[in-house]
């Protein structure tokens, strides 16, 4: 077996014993103290809320907020206290304390107004901007989400991550996004912490996230913590809702292309529940019923399923099951056919052994596929295929009122298989590119630790180690990328191990009660890697692994920013500026080929690259107006010998500039009007430098790798909600809204071609996909 380490530079080692220090500093000296410990839920539903603040009267301000599962402990001396919670969307609340033993006090909060769907959900504290330890963090609230303007209608969380700083999306049509200079596939997306390779339905437009069923939407772009990996940019990690354990409730909506029915409700009243959420599209039913020829032999579909199963065995144990199936189809009759899907279920089992100590263990099994089929003469068609098992264990310890400790381990095997391609003619000839087996594990500690009342940290340790495994062929390339010899590894043997070291420290110094400076350091590692010609990506683009000749990606950033709140944290503002350094990043060389070849890494060149930039945001959480402003000046450049003469080319999801405007206005309480504003630079791509002729024929000649932009791109998108209906058990709504209202014709796609009336001259011609688009849809819950 071979052993790769990686060689830790010098820098590494001063964090290293930073961390250290820190550790030895984080075991206070032992007093008597009781713990006061409970869960804080939704007094009608039942359902823990997240992030909500828990202040103990007249000590500063000290207390905690809620974890991801509703669970609070304080540690405390003997003494008799007063709990404060105020939390928005509910009634405040005082709960008067006597501690001379370990107490559980469960905290019930009563909703502020009667209705479905008013709850704001969001995983932070209402200063948690200034006074949170971790950088590079955006939290998203689902209502907010729920009211912002997208195209047709369809509520969409990737779009609404595309208007924050730091982020950028793809392009018109996508769902994909890139963050802090990174490319796409290197943000990991998770969905009740499973991780799904394709996000998107119908080619990008619309993300697989039905925003009905989701509870919390946090995005780490930054030094994300040591219990995340496998990807270098970041990491979106979406949970859905538990269900409510007492009531049935059901809600849906009707729109012009797609619909939804969400149910939930308890299997056995106050113990357990279920959420079940379903969408579909039917715009091309609805254009075979109108008479249109084209639409006729055509169909363009996707359905998705969500499904969430949650158990309270006891006050001690509690297991919950979580499914996802979605799927996409695109028929032409007789001619081709293409489809895709993710599917996952993963079990989920909670347990608490004492005051101090917690445990979490999952269990998953994930599938991405996809098949196309064409009639070209002859019938041609193909598939590809990632499953991934998988498995976590952690365990989370509080230590005193000040210091909590997280670790763990997480295991999941990869069988990836690239490509099963059938061309049944006379011949009936068909290509089976090999799979590709490999085990990517990692184990993890970090501490969270306040030291101060001015300074708290998060710093861990990931230790990451992926082996590639056989069965199957692996190559030995020359410095040319040429094959020279190829072993056969029998199934199970290991023929490459990488080992990672990954630290993390991220720390938040208050200034005062309403600014502070927070600064932030991350090395993290990824070894599945996404081949796309495609700049927006294609649900048929080619994953990859690390592997004899592939290395893994390396990625080291720290970050640095001063954050600012106003008129009792209604309005909050940040800077923050990173700088990230990359190494292993891969690009195609000249003229590459992936497409039904096995020796993918011939294809291939690897490099260095470097991001950096500063993001400014400036937010109003409260009131009848909220929303932000955004604006990130950034850079993002690859050096690889091979390409563009061995010198620095700006990677394609390079972008100067990126702003954006969201707002959201209440009118009264039947309207709330939103509207969304977005300029970036152009994408670096690509041109023809020249053209020459080979046998009459003309033929672009490519000089400068990444050397032109495309043109700048801007767009205004319009919303209005109008409450129809409300009483204590029916709620139901009229969303009105205009994408691209000024009717702007941004680029999609630029294509150079001979011009018909002039040989001599080339003619750039520039496709666009949407100008003015309006929608409607009506939702509803009772």
């Amino acid at each position: 077996m071979q052993l790769h380490s990686t060689i830790l530079p010098k820098k590494t080692w001063v964090t290293f014993l930073w961390l250290f220090y820190l550790f030895l500093f984080s075991f206070p000296s032992f007093a008597q103290t009781y713990k006061i410990s409970g869960t804080v839920v939704d007094s009608r539903t039942k359902e823990t809320l997240i992030g909500v603040p828990i202040i103990i009267e007249n000590r500063n301000g000290s207390g905690i907020s809620s974890d991801e599962k509703g669970r609070y402990s304080l540690t405390l001396p003997k003494g008799d206290y007063t709990l404060k919670v105020d939390y928005i969307g509910f009634e405040n609340k005082r709960i008067k304390i006597s501690l001379s033993q370990d107490i559980i006090q469960n905290i019930e909060l009563v909703q502020t107004t009667i209705g479905l769907g008013e709850v704001v959900v969001s995983a932070e504290r209402p200063d948690a901007n200034v006074s949170a330890p971790q950088a590079g963090i955006e939290k998203m609230e689902i209502q907010k989400i729920n009211k912002i303007p997208v195209l047709l209608g369809e509520r969409d969380i990737i779009k609404t991550i595309q208007l924050m700083p730091g982020v950028q999306g793809a392009g018109e049509g996508s769902s994909g996004f890139y963050v802090r200079g990174g490319s796409s596939d290197q943000n990991l997306i998770l969905l009740d912490n499973v991780s799904l390779y394709n996000a998107s339905h119908l080619m990008g437009f619309f993300s697989t996230f039905n925003s009905e069923v989701l509870r919390d939407v946090t995005l780490y772009k930054g030094a994300m913590p040591a219990q995340y990996g496998e990807r270098l940019a970041s990491i979106l990690d979406v949970q859905q809702r538990n269900g409510d354990n007492q009531k049935y409730h059901v809600a849906g909506g009707l729109g012009l292309i797609a619909s939804n029915l969400n149910v939930e409700g308890p299997i056995q009243k106050g113990k357990s529940s279920f959420i079940i959420g379903g969408r579909r599209t039917y715009a091309d039913a609805i254009a075979r019923l109108s008479g249109a020829k084209d639409a006729q032999n055509a169909y363009l579909y996707f359905y998705d399923l969500n499904m969430k199963l949650n158990f309270a065995l006891s006050d001690k144990d509690q297991i919950s099951v979580s499914g996802y199936l979605g799927r996409d189809k695109m028929v032409l009759k007789d001619a081709a056919e293409l489809n895709w899907g993710n599917t996952f279920l993963t079990t989920t089992w909670s347990h608490t052994f004492n005051r101090k100590w917690t445990s979490r263990t999952s269990l998953s099994y994930n599938q991405y596929d996809y098949y196309f089929g064409m009639e070209i003469g002859m019938n041609l068609n193909g598939t590809s295929k990632i499953k991934d098992y998988g498995f976590k264990q952690e365990f989370q310890y509080q230590q005193g009122k000040n210091s909590q400790w997280r670790v763990g381990l997480t295991s999941t095997y990869h069988d990836l298989a690239p490509g099963n391609y059938n061309l049944d003619s006379e011949q009936k000839n068909s290509v089976d590119l090999y799979h590709r087996y490999s085990s990517e594990n990692a184990a993890y500690i970090s501490n969270q630790l306040k030291i101060t009342d001015n300074l708290e940290v998060i710093y861990g340790l990931r230790a990451s180690a992926f082996m590639a495994l056989g069965k199957g062929q692996y190559y030995t390339l020359d410095n040319n990328n040429e094959v020279v010899d190829s072993v056969w590894y029998k199934s199970g043997k290991v023929v490459k191990t990488y080992i990672n070291l990954e630290p993390r420290l991220s720390a938040v110094y208050k200034l005062n009660d309403v600014s502070s400076i927070k600064a932030a350091y991350a090395r993290t590692t990824q070894n599945m890697h996404l081949l796309s010609y495609s700049a927006q990506g294609t649900p048929f683009d080619r994953w990859t692994s690390s592997s004899n000749n592939v290395k893994p990606q390396i990625a080291d950033q720290v970050s640095l920013g001063y954050f600012r709140n106003f008129s009792n944290n209604m309005f909050e503002f940040s800077i923050e500026g990173y700088y990230k350094d990359m190494r292993n990043q891969m690009d195609f060389k000249d003229n590459a080929d992936i497409e039904g070849y096995d020796v993918i890494e011939t294809e291939l060149l690897s490099g260095k690259g470097r991001a950096y930039g500063i993001e400014l945001s400036l937010k109003k959480r409260l009131g009848r107006l909220t929303g932000w402003i955004g604006y990130t000046l950034s850079k993002s450049e690859k050096k690889i010998d091979g390409i563009n003469e061995d010198r620095w080319y700006n990677a394609f999801q390079d972008r100067t500039h990126d702003f954006s405007i969201v707002g959201m206005y209440e009118l009264n309480p039947k309207w709330t009007l939103s509207a969304t504003w977005v300029f970036y630079t152009g994408n670096a791509i690509t041109y023809p430098s020249g053209k020459y002729q080979i046998n009459g024929k003309d033929v672009m000649y490519y000089a400068e790798r990444n050397g032109y932009r495309m043109p700048d791109y801007h767009r205004l998108d319009l919303g209005a909600t109008c409450l129809l209906k409300k009483t204590p058990k029916f709620q139901s709504e009229l969303v009105l809204g205009l994408y691209n209202a000024y009717g702007r014709e941004n680029a999609y796609m630029i294509q150079f071609r001979t011009n018909t009336k002039d040989p001599s001259k080339t003619t750039a011609y520039q496709y666009s996909l949407f100008t003015f688009v309006p929608s409607v849809s009506w939702n509803f819950k009772f």
